[in-house]
């Protein structure tokens, strides 16, 4: 009976350590799983769009489980400080996204700068004559219906067309500004060329509308949308430390002017709703890219 006992014992120790042994091994595999995610924030500008998926494919051909996450501005800012987001690559800097590192800047790691030649704007269609700097809006308002169409509200060119460019170009009661959504103003600039109709929007470069559309940037020669800033990448405080490798090739992310309008103009236009078919494309048109990275 004893030995019947010893056996039962036995057996059971050994499948408690087998259990064991392979919950351990779950655990194992789940930590390894969990040091491969990383979400990337990004707002809903198109150069953010393009660079988000393009880092998207990068790091899942790498084995990366890559999550991206469609923001505001501030809270893209506000996952990264608190850690829910792990990457943002189009901080402006040093005047859009100011305020900004003001308040998250010590919970960050900057990884370098991809873009050096961004600008803010606003832009009216170059068929809409006696308009060529933000000073002629306020006597012209009325071609507008009084309407400056605009993108999202916690979006940085919004705070400087509400902070700086309407109170001091006298714009205040003549030309409101309407925030909604980029895709919303973009479809508000091409509903209005269509019918050949005036209409005054906020802009940025690099954008593919100043390809596929002839505007017109509204002189600013009081300088309320400041001057040409530099498109950042930005990461959660200790993402160095836990992804070194990934944060090596986003050290040697660029990108020029042809680059990114090439890349934007597939996702946007080309292939419209399939921005991994844009991706693989443009990085098929572009062989030798991904060795600037290695």
């Amino acid at each position: 009976m004893f030995t019947t006992l010893k056996r039962a014992l036995a057996l059971t120790v050994t499948a408690t350590l087998a259990l064991g042994g392979a919950a351990a091994c779950g655990e194992q595999d789940d930590a390894s799983s969990d040091s491969k995610k990383i979400t990337i924030g990004y707002m809903a500008w198109d150069e953010a769009i393009a660079a988000s998926h393009l880092w998207q494919d990068i790091l899942q051909d790498k084995g990366y489980q890559v999550e991206l996450k469609n923001l505001e501005a501030g809270f893209v800012y506000g996952g990264l400080a608190n850690g829910d987001i792990d990457l943002f690559l189009d901080s402006w800097l040093p005047q859009t996204h100011a305020s900004y590192l003001e308040k998250y800047g010590d919970k960050l790691e900057k990884l370098g700068v991809w873009y050096d030649d961004a600008s803010l704007s606003i832009a009216v269609p170059k068929y809409v004559e006696g308009v060529d700097s933000l000073a002629d809006l306020a006597d012209k308002a009325g071609n507008f219906d009084g309407q400056l169409i605009g993108i999202e509200p916690g979006a940085g060119l919004t705070k400087a067309t509400q902070e700086k460019v309407i109170p001091e170009y006298g714009l205040d009661g003549k030309l409101k500004l309407q925030t909604s959504s980029t895709p919303a103003m973009l479809a508000a600039l091409e509903g209005a060329i269509a019918d050949k109709k005036p209409i005054v929007v906020t802009l940025w470069h690099p954008h593919w509308a100043y390809a596929k559309y002839e505007l017109k940037d509204l002189a600013d020669p009081k300088g309320t949308l400041g001057q040409a800033e530099q498109v950042n990448t930005l990461a959660r405080t200790g993402f160095g430390e836990d992804f070194p490798d990934v944060t090596a090739m986003l050290k040697k992310f660029k990108m020029d002017g042809d680059q990114l309008a090439s890349l934007e103009d597939l996702m946007f236009n080309t292939h419209k709703g399939d921005e991994k078919k844009a991706v693989e494309e443009w990085l098929k048109a572009n062989p030798d890219y991904l060795n600037t990275l290695a």
